[in-house]
C-alpha cells in the first residue's frame, strides 16, 4: 500500500514549546516511533508543516540588522532540508540500514492572481500575547492575527497549483525509497511576465499541498497527523462532538476553524472525492492504527453521511 503522512508543524514542535533544535529533534523521534511500523509494511512518503520553524528562521533573520533579509520560499526551503534531514536520520535509526531515503526540495507553483496574496491568514512563527504581537506588527509590517488565546503573525497562503517534483518523487517510490517531501506546503513559485520561474513570499498549506501529492501519486491511504485525536465539532465545549467516520459531502457541510482544522478537511474531502479512496486525521502517535482504521477521523465515499465517536471515545480524545 502506498501511503502518504504529512505531518503537522505543530505535531513536529507543539504549542509553547522552546523552538530549540533539540525541542525539535525529540519531537522528530517522537513521530519517528510512529511512522516506523509503517514504513515496514508499506510504500512511505511523508510531508510536513513548517510554521513554527520558518517564523523562527524569519526571526533570526531579522535579529541581525545588518544581515541581509532572506524571503519566505528561500526559509521554507531551509526548512525542507532540515526537517527531512532529522526526520531521515531518527526514521533511519528505527528501520534496517538498507531502507534508503531521499529528502527533495519541492516547488509548488502558485497564481500570483490568488485572492490570497490580499488577505494573509497562514500563521507561522512562535505565539505572542497580544501587546508585544501589536508591537511587533508595527515594527516589522507583519500581518498579525488571534490564533486561539494567543495572536501569531500571519502570511498569504495561495492555492498550490502544480508540483514540479512529482516526476522523482515516483522514480524514488519505484526504488523503495521513503521519501520527504512537500515541506512545508513545498517552496512556493510563480512564473514571471517574462515567463521565468521565481520564489513569491507566502506559505502554502501544507496539508493542500500534500492531498495533490497523495492524489497525484495515486496513494492507497492519505494521512493528516497532528496534536488532537480526531476531528471534532465544538471542540473544548461540553456539547463536544467527535468524528469516527465521514463521507466527503457531509463533512463539508460543517464548520471548522479557519486556520487549523478547515484546511485538513477540505484536503481530505479533496482526496476522498477524487480518488475514491481514504483520507484520515488523527493524533501522530495512532498512525499504526489510523491506517487500519482504529483510531483518528476517517473520511470516505464508502460511508453514507457521519458517524459520531461514542462519548466513551470522546472521553479518551479529550484526555
Amino acid at each position: 500500500m502506498r501511503v502518504v503522512v504529512a505531518l503537522g508543524g505543530n505535531a513536529l514542535l507543539r504549542r509553547g514549546e522552546p523552538m530549540t533544535a533539540e525541542r525539535q529533534r525529540a519531537n522528530v523521534r517522537r513521530a519517528a516511533v510512529a511512522l516506523a511500523p509503517v514504513a515496514r509494511e508499506h510504500e512511505l512518503v511523508i510531508s510536513h508543516g513548517n510554521g513554527p520553524q520558518v517564523g523562527l528562521l524569519a526571526l533570526q533573520a531579522e535579529a541581525g540588522l545588518d544581515a541581509p533579509h532572506f524571503p519566505l520560499d528561500v526559509l521554507g526551503a531551509q526548512t525542507e532540508g532540515m526537517i527531512g534531514y532529522m526526520i531521515e536520520q531518527e526514521l533511519g535509526n528505527l528501520l534496517p540500514f538498507e531502507v534508503p531515503f531521499a529528502t527533495l526540495l519541492t516547488m509548488v507553483e502558485v497564481d500570483p492572481a490568488d485572492p490570497a496574496f490580499a488577505k494573509p491568514d497562514k500563521p507561522i512563527g512562535p505565539v505572542y500575547a497580544e501587546d508585544e504581537a501589536r508591537r511587533l506588527a508595527k515594527e516589522r509590517g507583519w500581518s498579525i492575527a488571534r490564533d486561539g488565546d494567543a495572536w501569531r503573525r500571519v502570511v498569504a497562503s495561495p492555492l498550490p497549483k502544480r508540483i514540479f517534483e512529482i516526476r522523482p518523487v515516483k522514480w524514488l517510490l519505484e526504488k523503495g525509497t521513503i521519501v520527504i517531501c512537500g515541506g512545508g506546503g513545498g517552496i512556493p513559485t510563480v512564473y514571471g511576465e517574462d515567463g521565468k520561474l521565481r520564489g513569491v513570499e507566502a506559505v502554502i498549506d501544507k496539508d493542500r499541498v500534500a492531498s495533490l501529492l497523495a492524489q497525484q501519486l495515486d496513494a492507497d491511504f492519505f494521512v493528516m497527523a497532528t496534536d488532537v485525536p480526531a476531528v471534532s465539532v465544538g471542540w473544548g465545549t461540553p456539547s463536544a462532538k467527535a468524528i469516527r467516520r465521514a463521507s466527503p459531502a457531509a463533512i463539508g457541510k460543517l464548520d471548522f476553524a479557519s486556520g487549523s482544522m478547515s484546511p485538513k478537511v477540505e484536503a481530505a474531502r479533496s482526496f476522498a472525492e477524487r480518488t475514491g479512496k481514504t483520507a484520515a486525521i488523527g493524533a501522530l502517535e495512532d498512525i499504526p492504527r489510523i491506517l487500519v482504521g482504529e483510531a483518528g477521523t476517517l473520511v470516505s465515499n464508502g460511508v453514507a453521511t457521519i458517524e459520531w465517536a461514542s462519548p466513551e471515545t470522546l472521553t479518551l480524545f479529550q484526555e
